[in-house]
């Protein structure tokens, strides 16, 4: 009896060796949805839709690297990822695709259910927050990026007027490598405290009235907002190293305001 001969193994392309001598600083898949579950201060997780860039190093004499093997990472955690895992999955994916190095990316909406300051009544609000995890030379670095909108209020604007001053709203970036556990909750509430005022899902008439007036008591040009939330990032121990942005959409002009101040509290 004939038995069929054995199927010929298939090429594994990506193992074959380069000649180029250039490796590649990253290498891998971009912009992949995925459902995740994050960890929320008030009510113990929540569910959400993350947007992932996950990539390696690439050594000089290797052609290329196997993509497929950044999807199965992703749905070998059960969706289970948060700060505490991050690093688990990092090294995972390292270990994996062979690197000395790796950089993931994770992307997604974060909601807070806010309560309006005169009415009480609740609604959320939607924050985007990114996730960066980095391997480098076998230590571990991550780093929370939040963008939180804020409402400002010019401070000349307010001088000069007989009544009334101009205010917009503001998306304060806040990029902080960090060495423990924070909550998202916590650098939102760190950016918003230090604003002309907050915003709010949903608002009646007393809270607008409120909204309106805390405003106009607390205006701030963007070098203020920058300068502020530094000094209370400065504050924050669990926080080694951040960038602080902010851009002012300006409603009387065309252009926005715009103010950054970087520091690596490390180096003093």
């Amino acid at each position: 009896m004939n038995h069929p001969a054995p199927p010929a193994p298939i090429e594994d392309v990506q193992n074959t060796p380069d000649v180029r001598h250039l490796a590649i600083d990253k290498v891998g898949i971009k912009s992949i949805r995925h459902p995740i579950m994050v960890k929320d201060k008030s009510s113990g997780v929540q569910h959400t839709i993350a947007m992932f860039n996950m990539y390696v190093h690439l050594p000089h004499n290797f052609k290329g690297t196997h993509m497929s093997r950044f999807v199965e990472i992703l749905n070998m955690n059960e969706r289970e990822i948060s700060i505490e895992n991050f690093e688990t999955i990092l090294r995972e994916m390292v270990k994996r695709l062979e690197a000395n190095s790796g950089y993931i990316e994770m992307t997604f909406h974060y909601f807070v259910n806010k309560s309006a300051p005169v009415s009480g009544v609740q609604s959320l609000l939607d924050y985007e927050v990114t996730f960066i995890g980095e391997i480098r030379n076998g230590a571990y670095h991550v780093t929370i990026k939040v963008v939180v909108p804020v409402t400002s209020l010019c401070p000349c604007s307010k001088q000069i007027s007989d009544y009334g001053a101009h205010n917009q709203r503001s998306h304060v970036t806040v990029t902080a490598e960090i060495n423990d556990f924070i909550w998202i909750e916590d650098l939102i509430r760190l950016v918003e405290e230090q604003a002309s005022c907050q915003l709010y899902g949903l608002l009646k008439r007393p809270d607008e009235k409120y909204v309106t007036e805390h405003a106009y008591d607390n205006p701030k040009f963007v070098e203020d907002m920058v300068r502020d939330i530094a000094a209370k990032l400065n504050e924050e121990n669990r926080i080694d190293a951040y960038v602080v942005e902010s851009e002012n959409f300006e409603s009387i002009h065309n252009h926005s305001a715009y103010a950054l101040i970087e520091r690596d509290k490390r180096q003093g």
